[in-house]
């Protein structure tokens, strides 16, 4: 898929309603710097590498959350309140965020990091209109993500624009010798042995760039959210039986429940730690989002041999 550009940046002005923060809110920061707050872990850690030692970037959802389980609670409001930048993934991913944005006050740049992007459609009726918001699974399509919020950034702090491109060129080139790693790695499995089976439909772009054949989803939607009716299993275990998949591949927040009844009657594994939607703590396995991508691309990789 083929990167498109587009402007990505929103002022929001939302008239103040009654929302008493319940924690206190962290000190603001120096004179024309921006409080930048980002939805999840692994956007936070991508706007980290652009702002660089300018200023600090916060998630918003805790680490190990499921973002499509998530449910916003008061002190949520009060940091989103204080923000001056709110970094998004866009796509209808954040379906939590808009009771928090029309409940708060203050204008704010709201910055899409997936905006120019086309989203591929899912497979099955699905709550995310949008298309499939899971772009950061590919991390060519990363490149955007980091251009959308480099001019966020400048729009917001113009006297850093300098730092912003600079920081932003340097991880755009990580972000490159990460997709020429993944690729390698994936250099090593037969075109036969590139089947995927996951929870929920996760990992359409991830198979697209590197040549997967996703043969199906425990869970028929983008949303992990969603339930599968027995007809619908049947049919997976079915699928698998007729493929060559060997492996069921789950993120750490998904519940292996289904998962493992279907393994059971189609005679494969399941691999069950998977980061795909939020990092670890530091002394984890997936701390930054390239040692994410490299963490699940090893699973994925070993899984496929067999």
């Amino acid at each position: 898929m083929k990167n498109k550009f587009a402007p990505a940046v929103i002022l929001v002005s939302i008239l103040l309603a009654s929302c008493a923060p319940s924690q206190s809110i962290s000190p603001a920061p120096q004179a024309g710097r921006p409080r930048v707050l980002a939805s999840t872990s692994f956007l936070a850690d991508i706007a980290q590498n652009v702002a660089g030692n300018r200023f600090v970037v916060e998630p918003l959802l805790p680490l190990g959350v499921d973002p499509h389980a998530y449910q916003p609670k008061p002190a949520d409001a009060a940091r989103v309140a204080a923000s001056t930048v709110l970094i998004l993934n866009g796509a209808d991913y954040e379906q939590f965020i808009q009771p928090l944005l029309e409940n708060v006050g203050g204008d704010r740049l709201v910055v899409e990091a997936s905006a120019g992007l086309t989203p591929r459609l899912s497979s099955a009726d699905d709550e995310h209109t949008a298309g499939d918001p899971h772009f950061w699974l590919d991390p060519s399509l990363v490149i955007t993500y980091v251009e959308n919020i480099r001019n966020g950034f400048i729009a917001a702090d113009p006297e850093g624009a300098e730092i912003y491109t600079a920081n932003a060129d340097a991880y755009i080139m990580q972000l490159q010798e990460l997709d020429t790693w993944i690729q390698s790695q994936v250099d090593t499995l037969t075109p036969e042995k590139r089947t995927l089976v996951t929870n929920h439909e996760a990992l359409g772009y991830f198979a697209d760039r590197y040549g997967f054949t996703i043969i199906g989803t425990v869970i028929p939607s983008l949303s992990s959210e969603s339930s599968p009716s027995a007809q619908e299993m049947a049919a997976l275990v079915d699928q698998i039986r007729a493929s060559n998949a060997m492996v069921i591949f789950l993120d750490a927040t998904d519940n292996p429940s289904l998962a493992n009844q279907i393994a059971k009657e189609a005679k494969v594994k399941v691999i069950t730690d998977l980061h795909l939607e939020s990092l670890t703590s530091p002394d984890g396995s997936a701390p930054t989002y390239i040692e994410m991508m490299k963490h699940n691309t090893g699973l994925i990789v070993k899984g496929c041999k067999g």
